[in-house]
């Protein structure tokens, strides 16, 4: 019998057994489904008769805030679709139960119970020991990014914000931000978002930015608010604090990095991302080169590889076989067992700090985003201080403003030295573990002129490299096509917002309309054909369709922060070109 070698593999992740004790309370989930329903049904005005223009999908934008709020009052808030257990609403330790948390446990039958210590750092307390998981306790109402979300996220909210104001929401945005002090209050830290499993991370720290925007939009009302200022001060200098600390030091360097204090896979992703981390397994079997240590042999039961190396999650078996070229049995080396090691899980964990999962922008699957000192965050840092500067000196605190000025003006000098690389003319991320700067083009190189940080010379040389990325939807992501969400073809709303806000900033005005335009046009002319507005487009084919092969797959309706956009890129574009795009929502669709 002649046969050829191959290598077979059988990846299989072995699920822990659920238990089905707990049940999902009836009107929670008739509630809950209806408030999905109404999110992602295709509105009427998206059958509106022709010459409309605009106005289907402005009036969409301008009741998707109402139907994407969230409060303690509505039980559709405390419902997860990601983990499947029985809602429950969680306070802080000693913290007296608000009557309208008694009224939703009566009304939605929802378990209220504290969390078991006072939290005044994200790491402090073991999520695991906190069973089930649920909603954190926020006082305020919410706008959520999209119909299957019914917390509030930590970037998320910037953009939303912005929508909001450009829509004179200001109480609603006023309310979002009273909710991030909360949280630093209380939970330690600006959360990923206000569930239980997230009280190890957080998100981009877009918050004084939001603080800053609210506060000019009440001081133009007519309500300036020194106590609003003090807390402001207070707290978000505790958030700066975090990033500016171990563990989220980025070695030497003096600039920060993505680091979450949780260990292993997280919960929402082993439930909410079927298979994710067994292709992750694949991948890295298949890739070698690239796998890093990430894939660890392993002994039935052990924690530990045959190296020194930690494991975390579930295992997995890899057998080689012979390929047979008769009906003759193959033969068969025995399966060995592996899992993807703590490191591994620390990286794609951080990653989701980040909130661009998944990329390769840091390795594969983000996998060492630990290791990196990232120009999106560092330039949020940057303008982190300089809001912080302001309000030192809205408060009349002289010599603090001088103290964040000086902070900020170190920090451009490190972005500078470890960030820009003069010869391609773009801000890479830097990996502070091996002491090389990274080669990925991608979108956060715009960062630096969103906060104001670039130098005239360093904006002229990204806005040089426009066209690399530029497709004709917009802006992608990435140059590179990986099959993940973060990355070529995917444009996001927000991401658009930011470089379109940094080219406007160094006076790039014609090629921020011209992108602003390809993105808007995107957004309306998908709108046209199924009345919905969501998270992400397909900015090469400018299409709403998204073929996600690693990762999170879906293309969530809603949506907060495309919304956002939608009107804020709108509000920049000449009246000429808004009045061309209007003209081409009465057009037949293309073909």
């Amino acid at each position: 019998m002649m046969a050829e070698l191959s290598i077979i593999m059988r990846i299989q992740g072995w699920k822990d057994s659920l238990t089905d004790a707990l049940r999902r309370f009836l009107v929670v989930t008739v509630i809950s489904t209806a408030a999905v329903a109404q999110t992602t049904a295709t509105p009427a005005a998206a059958r509106a008769p022709a010459d409309q223009g605009l106005k289907p999908v402005l009036n969409y934008v301008s009741s998707a805030w109402d139907t994407l709020t969230r409060s303690m009052t509505d039980c559709a808030s405390v419902v997860d679709p990601k983990i499947k257990v029985a809602p429950v609403l969680y306070l802080p330790k000693d913290f007296a139960e608000p009557a309208a948390v008694q009224k939703l446990a009566a009304d939605c039958n929802v378990r209220v119970e504290h969390l078991p210590i006072e939290i005044h750092r994200l790491g402090e307390i073991d999520t695991a020991k906190i069973q089930p998981h649920g909603l954190l306790y926020l006082p305020d109402k919410y706008v959520v990014p999209g119909g299957r979300f019914n917390e509030m996220y930590g970037w998320d909210s910037y953009f939303i914000i912005r929508g909001l104001l450009r829509a004179g929401r200001v109480d609603l945005a006023h309310g979002m931000v009273d909710n991030f002090f909360f949280e630093i209050e209380h939970y330690g830290a600006m959360l990923n978002a206000n569930r239980t499993y997230y009280l190890t991370r957080s998100q981009p720290p877009f918050l004084s930015s939001m603080f800053v925007d609210v506060y000019r939009a009440t001081e133009k009302e007519g309500h300036p608010d020194k106590a609003w200022l003090e807390r402001a001060y207070a707290d978000l200098n505790k958030d700066y604090e975090m990033w500016t600390r171990d563990p989220h030091l980025a070695g030497q360097t003096g600039l920060s990095r993505y680091y979450d204090f949780g260990e292993g896979p997280p919960a929402e992703a082993v439930q909410d991302e079927s298979g994710f981390y067994r292709k992750v397994a694949q991948y890295f079997f298949l890739h070698p080169a690239e796998a890093d240590d990430y894939v660890v042999e392993t002994k039935d039961g052990s924690t530990q590889g045959a190296s020194p190396q930690p494991i975390a999650g579930s295992p997995y078996s890899l057998q080689v076989c012979d390929l047979p070229l008769t009906m003759t049995r193959a033969e068969c080396e025995k399966a060995k067992q592996f899992k993807l090691s703590a490191d591994y899980y620390k990286g794609d964990r951080s990653m989701r700090e980040s909130g661009f999962d998944v990329s390769f922008r840091f390795g594969p699957f983000g996998a060492a985003t630990h290791h990196y000192a990232p120009v999106c965050l560092n330039s949020l840092l940057y303008k982190t201080e300089k809001d912080l500067e302001q309000i030192s000196l809205w408060l009349g605190h002289a010599d603090d403003a001088k103290k964040w000025n000086q902070r900020a003006e170190e920090r451009k000098k490190l972005i500078t030295q470890y960030l820009w690389n003069g010869e391609q003319g773009l801000f890479f991320d830097f990996n502070f573990e091996t002491k090389r700067m990274s080669k990925y083009r991608y979108a956060s190189t715009f960062y630096p002129l969103w906060a104001g940080l670039a130098t005239p010379e360093q904006a002229k040389a990204v806005v040089g490299n426009l066209k690399a990325f530029e497709r004709p939807g917009g802006l992608p992501m990435s140059t590179q096509d990986t099959g993940t969400q973060w990355d070529l073809p995917y444009g996001w709303g927000n991401i658009e917002m930011v470089a379109i806000d940094g080219l406007r900033r160094y006076g790039y005005n014609a090629d921020a309309d011209r992108v602003s335009y390809e993105f808007l046009s995107t957004v309306a002319e998908n709108f046209r054909r199924d009345g919905t507005i969501k998270e992400k487009y397909n900015v090469v084919t400018r299409s709403s369709e998204a073929h996600v092969e690693l990762g999170y797959e879906m293309n969530v309706v809603g949506f907060g922060w495309t919304n956002a956009a939608f009107l804020e890129l709108l509000h920049g574009l000449p009246k000429d070109m808004v009045e061309r795009l209007e003209k081409e929502q009465n057009q037949p669709l293309p073909r």
